[in-house]
């Protein structure tokens, strides 16, 4: 059974095997959204690393011991599963399975994110729970991998699994390989006002920079109201950028990302007019396609606008 698929081979229909993320990656390729390219590292060979290292029936027993009430056995128990991962051998020929589909994807850098089996479903919403690493390059790509695996039992998630009642409940990860955008301009948008949770209301946000300066909110982006029937723009609210999120330059060792000081142009609109319908459009083409209302991560290089993400509004009232 191959490990790895490349996102034209998954759709909507493979969250078990894809994870979230992934198929809805593969989902948006497959409808001939601009998605940059990628494949999934599948769950299946998270399986079977937990199976063949003997970890399984550990981690079933370490998250049994967990007390909620006290944080320091939430730590301990993420302490000693994350380290077991870390220290177990990766597969040789899993190894070389990643290694050989980061060559077909012809990319110097890639993003490296974590897609739960679990996520994005009636029952959990893992998004923002789980590892996400940027400039990622191939000598660093299956270590990448193997983090974004024991991600899933951060304190955090291990809290999660609590809330969500999942904490008996199998939960495996699939790891999102995609090539990496440099992106000029990056943002979110909600093809549903998410406060009024008015259906003609789209929003989008927009900052200078890789996109997960936005996701995580440490930038204050600009925030862009367009109608969905005749993409007019509604309201336009600049907000004033300190920094920004790059690459960084050069054959720097150490370092994979760094944040840059912004002047008087953090001040400025980030999208021209013509641009914010651009995205609008795409964003509308989204949720036609879906047929429920998306939250959508976006990313602008060269002036071309490229589809990261796609998944369901999880917070609207009206709707659900």
């Amino acid at each position: 059974m191959p490990h790895i698929k490349f996102f034209k081979n998954i759709s909507k229909k493979d969250v078990a095997i894809a994870g979230g993320k992934g198929a809805s990656l593969g989902e948006m390729t497959g409808a001939k959204i601009s998605v940059p390219p990628g494949f999934v590292v599948l769950a299946n060979a998270f399986d079977r690393f937990l199976e063949e290292t003997q970890l399984k029936e550990e981690i079933a027993a370490r998250l049994k011991e967990v007390k909620m009430d006290d944080t320091n056995s939430v730590e301990r128990a993420s302490v000693v599963i994350r380290d077991s991962i870390h220290d177990r051998p990766m597969p040789k020929d899993l190894q070389k399975e990643i290694l050989e589909a980061f060559d077909k994807l012809d990319a110097q850098f890639v993003a490296v994110r974590s897609s739960a089996t679990a996520e994005d479903s009636s029952v959990a919403s893992w998004a923002g729970e789980l590892e996400t690493f940027l400039n990622t390059s191939r000598k660093n790509v299956v270590e990448r991998v193997r983090e974004c695996w024991s991600s899933l039992f951060t304190p955090r998630t291990i809290f999660y699994r609590h809330e969500k009642k999942l904490i008996d409940h199998y939960v495996s990860v699939a790891v999102v390989v995609q090539k990496m955008i440099q992106s000029e301009i990056s943002g979110i948008a909600f093809t549903v006002h998410p406060v009024t949770e008015d259906p003609d209301q789209m929003i989008i946000e927009a900052g200078y920079g890789l996109g997960e300066a936005i996701v995580s909110g440490q930038i204050t982006p600009d925030s862009y109201v367009v109608s969905k029937r005749d993409l007019s723009i509604i309201d336009i609210n600049i907000g004033e950028q300190t920094k920004k999120l790059i690459k960084c330059p050069g054959a720097a060792k150490k370092c994979a990302n760094k944040w840059v000081k912004l002047g008087a142009e953090g001040k400025k609109q980030k999208l021209t007019g013509k641009q914010v319908v651009e995205v609008a459009k795409i964003c509308k083409q989204i949720e036609k396609h879906y047929k429920f209302p998306c939250d959508i991560e976006w990313a602008m290089a060269g002036g071309k606008i490229y589809i990261t993400q796609s998944r369901p509004i999880t917070t609207l009232k009206k709707l659900s």
